[in-house]
């Protein structure tokens, strides 16, 4: 982290990397040739000297993306960034579920992108210029977004569009809700994102792949828009019957054959509230942990999934123990296993 903090190191990463700023916390890395284990020593801070060779080598690139300001609900989804930080010191890089060590993979912590205190339109604009500039720079790695509430995916995808104007993107939602509202009443919030993609023409509604939507969290009114714009929504009850995983492959099977890559967004919200209390419209009714990692674990198989954000995740509203922290750090190490799978 030393050459973030020297005047030089900072002088030319935000040259390379505009809207970028270092992370609030970081681990203090441990010494060259020494054994790797736990996740805060696999992934290593950005640096000048490190940049130009990450570029090419690093399999995921994590960027913080910290804003909740444009949240319908109350939301501390900002925190985010920086407990999930915190959070890796508790796992380790070998999945016993899958035999597999991620250390044997590179990672890096971009940092976090600004945000300004009131002005949530520069905040976008921020995001989309660093999405722009990291899927530019890191055209082989997973780019994986931690928010953040719901409204930075409109804004990473666009980035992402920008950086790679000839492809046709698609999208994978874990969410209880549609997230279709009318910019014209909500403005770019977290109510809005795929409204937002389908309406600047960044991504088609027919290449929207809805997952987990359940009980009495939508209106009427957004369920017939989904199907105006040939949004492809699952429920939760039709997913469970048909199983989660089984549902995923199907979708992303049939979005495969018209797009060249696929955005995983993952609303944390889509978990019932026993099993992530740390959002900020927790319900009930919703997925189980084991439901999510197994979808996300399929999603991440999947060869043309090229990015994923982590959103609605409020440590303030968390437990003690913080459930919902180490379950949204889960499903980051689980989408790393499952690129590592394919």
């Amino acid at each position: 982290m030393a050459k973030w903090l020297s005047e030089g190191g900072i002088w030319l990463l935000s040259f390379l990397y505009p809207k970028l700023v270092p992370a609030s916390f970081t681990w203090t890395r441990p010494e060259n040739g020494a054994p790797v284990t736990k996740v805060h020593e696999w992934i290593e801070p950005l640096s000048s000297e490190s940049a130009p060779e990450k570029s090419k080598a690093a399999d995921f690139v994590i960027v913080g993306v910290p804003l909740s300001r444009s949240s319908i609900s109350a939301s501390g989804a900002s925190e985010f960034p920086d407990a999930f930080r915190r959070a890796w010191k508790s796992f380790t890089t070998y999945n016993l579920d899958e035999d597999i060590d991620l250390a044997e993979r590179t990672a890096i912590d971009a940092g976090d992108v600004p945000m300004h205190v009131t002005d949530i339109r520069r905040c976008h604009e921020n995001i989309v210029t660093a999405s722009a500039v990291l899927f530019d720079h890191f055209p082989n790695s997973k780019i994986c977004a931690i928010g953040g509430d719901h409204s930075i995916t409109a804004m990473m995808v666009k980035g992402l569009q920008q950086a790679r104007a000839q492809e046709r993107i698609g999208i994978i939602q874990f969410d209880t809700h549609f997230d279709l509202r009318d910019l014209s009443d909500n403005g770019p919030s977290n109510g809005t994102p795929m409204r937002n993609l389908i309406e600047s023409g960044v991504v088609k509604g027919s290449d929207m792949y809805n997952i987990g939507l359940h009980g009495f969290f939508n209106t009427m009114d957004l369920k017939q828009y989904a199907e105006e714009q040939g949004v492809h929504y699952i429920t939760l009850g039709k997913a469970r019957k048909k199983g989660i995983k089984e549902t995923v492959e199907d979708c992303l099977g049939n979005l495969a054959t018209r797009v060249d890559t696929i955005y995983l967004t993952v609303d944390m919200d889509v978990l019932d509230i026993a099993y992530a209390p740390g959002v900020p419209a927790s319900t009930p009714g919703g997925m189980t942990t084991a439901e999510l990692l197994e979808g996300v674990m399929a999603a991440a198989k999947h060869s043309k999934v090229g990015a994923m954000d982590i959103v609605c995740l409020d440590p303030l509203k968390d437990t003690l123990v913080q459930p919902t922290v180490k379950l949204g750090t889960h499903v980051f190490l689980t989408f790393a296993t499952g690129v590592m799978l394919r």
